[in-house]
C-alpha cells in the first residue's frame, strides 16, 4: 500500500463545463470553468500527479457523455496517471478508455448491481480498475447517487478484496462539495476493513483534512479535493508538499 497519499484535483465534468456540486445533485452546481482541458493544466502546473475525472452526465445517464474532453485531457497528459468515474457501465467503454490513454476506470454502480462484471474486468484489464463506493450514513448508494441502497460500504469492499481492483475511491455523500471536513473514522475504517488502498474523496476543506489523513498512508492511497483547492481554501502545491514531508 502506499505510504504517501498524493492529492488528486477532481475535474467534475457538466454539460461540457468544470462544475462541482453539493451531495452530488445535479441542480445544485457551481461553474468553475468552461474549458476543462484548461483547468487539468492548471492543476498540473501546480504539481497535481494524478487527475480525478467524472462524467456526471453519464453517471446519470449510464452512457459515457464527455468521452472526447476526457479523451483530450488524456492525450495532453500522456505520462500523468489520469482516473475516470462515471457511465461506466460495459467492457467496451473501459476498452475505448483505456485505449485513449486512461490509467484507472473507476466501476460505480454496475459494481453494486453486478459484482462479477468487476471481476471481469480486473480479470481483462489487470491493474486499471478502481471500484468506486459512494455511500450516506454508511449504505451505498447509485445511479449518480439517486438511489441509496441496503448494502453497507464496508461489506461491498470486502467483496472486491481479492478480484484484483487497484484501489476504492471512497466518497461520503453527505459531506461531498460541503466543505465540512472528511470523514477520516469511515473512510479509515473502510480501508482497513475492506483490505484495499482507499482513496479519499468528499468533505476535504483545507490543510487540517489533509493533516487528519497522513497519519493513515499505510491504507489512504490519495486524496481527491475539488471544491476546496477551486475556492482556494486548500493550496495543492502545499498540501503535497506537507503530504511529502517526513514530520
Amino acid at each position: 500500500m502506499c505510504a504517501v497519499p498524493v492529492i488528486i484535483p477532481a475535474i467534475d465534468l457538466k454539460d461540457g463545463k468544470c462544475v462541482r456540486l453539493k451531495q452530488g445533485r445535479m441542480e445544485d452546481d457551481t461553474v468553475f470553468s468552461d474549458d476543462p482541458v484548461a483547468m487539468a493544466a492548471r492543476w498540473v502546473d501546480e504539481g497535481a500527479r494524478r487527475l480525478h475525472l467524472v462524467d456526471l452526465n453519464g453517471a446519470f445517464d449510464g452512457v459515457p457523455v464527455h468521452r472526447q474532453v476526457v479523451n483530450d485531457i488524456a492525450k495532453a497528459y500522456p505520462n500523468l496517471p489520469v482516473q475516470l468515474g462515471g457511465g461506466v457501465r460495459n467492457m467496451n467503454t473501459i476498452e475505448q478508455y483505456i485505449t485513449a490513454g486512461l490509467t484507472y476506470i473507476i466501476i460505480g454502480t454496475k459494481a453494486v448491481e453486478d459484482p462479477d462484471f468487476v471481476t471481469e474486468a480486473c480479470r481483462e484489464f489487470a491493474g486499471h480498475i478502481i471500484v468506486g463506493i459512494d455511500a450516506k450514513d454508511g449504505m451505498v448508494a447509485t445511479h449518480g447517487w439517486a438511489n441509496v441502497t441496503d448494502t453497507k460500504a464496508t461489506e461491498l469492499a470486502k467483496r472486491f478484496a481479492d478480484v484484483g481492483v487497484s484501489s476504492i475511491v471512497y466518497t461520503d455523500i453527505a459531506r461531498d462539495g460541503m466543505m465540512q471536513g472528511v470523514n477520516v473514522e469511515q473512510t479509515v475504517n473502510l480501508a482497513r476493513e475492506g483490505g484495499l488502498p482507499v482513496i479519499a474523496s468528499g468533505g476535504v476543506t483545507d490543510i487540517k483534512d489533509i493533516e487528519l489523513l497522513k497519519p493513515h498512508g499505510d491504507c489512504i492511497e490519495g486524496i481527491i479535493t475539488g471544491r476546496a483547492i477551486y475556492e482556494g481554501t486548500l493550496d495543492l502545491s502545499k498540501a503535497q508538499g506537507y503530504l511529502d514531508s517526513k514530520s
